[in-house]
C-alpha cells in the first residue's frame, strides 16, 4: 500500500522539485491453500459444513497419510460427487515437482519444487540402512543470513505453510515408498529458519504425528535452529517430545557473529542458558550441528573452547564438515584436520559424531539448487512471442 501521507510531505517539502511518482510493490499472488494445510479436526469441521459425517474425513486423511493418495481420483471408498467437489475447491497440494536430481547411487534424492505463488523450494530425502530421512524447508530463502549458507544469500522471501511443509514430507514418503522403503525421520535443517515459522511448524508436527494419519513418532522429527532462544524456551513446553538441534558452528561471540549473524541478538551465553532450561524441563539431549571449515573453526584450539564451552551439558555433537557452496568462499577441511577435531572433542567427554553431507555432485547444500535455478532463470535470453 503507498503510503499517501509520506508522498505529501516529501511534496510539501520541496515544492520547487517535480513530484515524485512512487510505483506501488506489485501484489504477491495469493498462496493457495490446499488439503495439505489441514489438520484433522479442522477437515471434520469443514466437511460438517457441508452436512457429510465426520468419518468421512478420517477416510481422507487414511488415503492422504497412509495411501498416500496424490490425488482425489484414487480416494475410492468416497463418493464420486464428494471427490468432484473437493478437487474443484481443494487441491491436495500447492507444490509442483520442478526438478528430481539423484546421487549416492540413488541413495540421496533432491527435489526442487515451485509454489503456488512461483517460489522455488528444496527437499532432500536421504537413504541409510537403517533409515530413511527427509530434510524440509520450511521457508523460501531465510533471514538469518548465515556466513556459509547459500539459502540466505537472497534473503527472506516467505513463510512456508504448514501444508506446504507437510507437502515435502508426502511426496518423500512416496519417493520412499516407489525404493521399497518407508520414510522414517524428518530433519528440519532445509531452507529457512523454523523458528521464525513456529507456528506453522508446530502445525505441520501436529499434523504428521496425528495417529490417524502418518503417526510419525515426535522423537523421529528433529527442529533445527541457528540460535533464537525465545523459541527454545517455547518448544520446551510443547506437548511433542521432538528432538531440538542448534547450528553451533563456533565456541565463542567473536567467531559465531561472523558466521551466525543471529548470535549478536541471542549470544553464545544466553543461547547455552536456554538448552540448559530445555534440558532440565523435558530430560532430552541437545544435539549442537558443527559445520567445519578448513581455516575458519576447525582449529585444534578452537576444539577445545567447544568441549570446555559443552563439558556437562546433556548433548551430542554432529561435525558436519562443509558442504561447499559453488559462490562462497568456504571449504571443507581435509581428512586428517576433521578426524583431529572430533578426536578432541570425544577425548573430553564429549559425544561426538563426523556427518558427511551428502549428495555433493547435485547441489544437495542448502539453497544451492534453488540458487542455481534462479541463476539460470536470470539469465536465460526473453522468450519471443507472436
Amino acid at each position: 500500500m503507498v503510503n499517501w501521507f509520506v508522498m505529501e510531505s516529501v511534496a510539501q517539502a520541496q515544492p520547487e522539485t517535480p513530484a515524485i511518482l512512487l510505483t506501488p510493490r506489485r501484489p504477491r499472488p495469493a498462496r493457495p491453500f490446499g488439503l495439505y494445510d489441514l489438520t484433522l479436526p479442522e477437515l471434520e469441521g469443514r466437511l460438517r459444513g457441508k452436512g457429510l459425517p465426520a468419518y468421512r474425513a478420517r477416510q481422507i486423511w487414511g488415503w492422504l497419510y497412509r495411501q498416500l493418495a496424490a490425488d482425489y481420483a484414487a480416494m475410492t471408498t468416497l463418493p464420486d460427487a464428494l471427490r468432484a467437489d473437493l478437487a474443484a475447491e481443494l487441491p491436495i497440494s500447492t507444490l509442483e515437482t520442478v526438478r528430481v536430481l539423484s546421487a549416492d547411487n540413488g541413495e540421496t534424492l533432491k527435489t526442487l519444487f515451485r509454489t503456488g505463488d512461483g517460489e522455488l523450494v528444496e527437499t532432500v530425502l536421504m537413504l541409510y540402512p537403517d533409515r530413511a530421512t527427509v530434510c524440509v524447508s520450511c521457508q523460501v530463502g531465510c533471514a538469518v543470513g548465515c556466513a556459509f549458507c547459500a539459502t540466505g544469500l537472497g534473503g527472506l522471501t516467505r513463510n512456508l505453510s504448514a501444508g506446504e511443509m507437510v507437502a515435502q514430507v508426502v511426496g518423500a514418503a512416496r519417493q520412499a515408498r516407489e525404493r521399497g522403503r518407508v520414510l522414517t525421520n524428518i530433519v528440519m535443517m532445509g531452507m529457512g529458519e523454523p523458528f521464525h515459522n513456529y507456528a506453522a511448524t508446530m502445525k505441520m508436527v501436529a499434523t504428521l504425528h496425528d495417529p490417524a494419519g502418518m503417526n510419525l513418532g515426535a522423537r523421529r522429527i528433529t527442529i533445527s535452529t541457528s540460535g533464537v532462544a525465545p523459541k527454545i524456551d517455547a518448544l520446551a513446553e510443547e506437548p511433542w517430545q521432538v528432538n531440538l538441534a542448534v547450528s553451533l558452528h563456533a565456541p565463542n561471540d567473536a567467531l559465531r557473529d561472523g558466521l551466525v549473524p543471529i548470535n549478536r541478538r541471542y549470544p553464545v551465553e544466553t543461547l547455552m542458558a536456554a538448552c540448559r532450561r530445555y534440558v532440565e524441563r523435558t530430560g532430552r539431549r541437545v544435539s549442537f550441528e558443527y559445520a567445519l571449515m578448513a581455516g575458519i573453526n576447525d582449529a585444534e584450539a578452537t576444539a577445545r573452547d567447544l568441549a570446555a564451552l559443552l563439558r556437562g551439558e546433556l548433548c551430542h555433537v554432529n561435525v558436519i564438515p562443509l558442504n561447499p557452496v559453488d559462490v562462497l568462499p568456504y571449504e571443507r577441511p581435509d581428512a586428517a584436520a576433521i578426524q583431529r577435531f572430533a578426536e578432541i572433542l570425544r577425548g573430553a567427554g564429549i559425544p561426538t559424531t563426523v556427518r558427511y553431507s551428502r549428495g555433493l555432485e547435485i547441489d544437495a547444500a542448502c539453497g544451492q539448487l534453488r540458487a542455481k535455478a534462479e541463476r539460470l532463470a536470470e539469465a536465460a535470453p526473453p522468450t519471443v512471442t507472436g
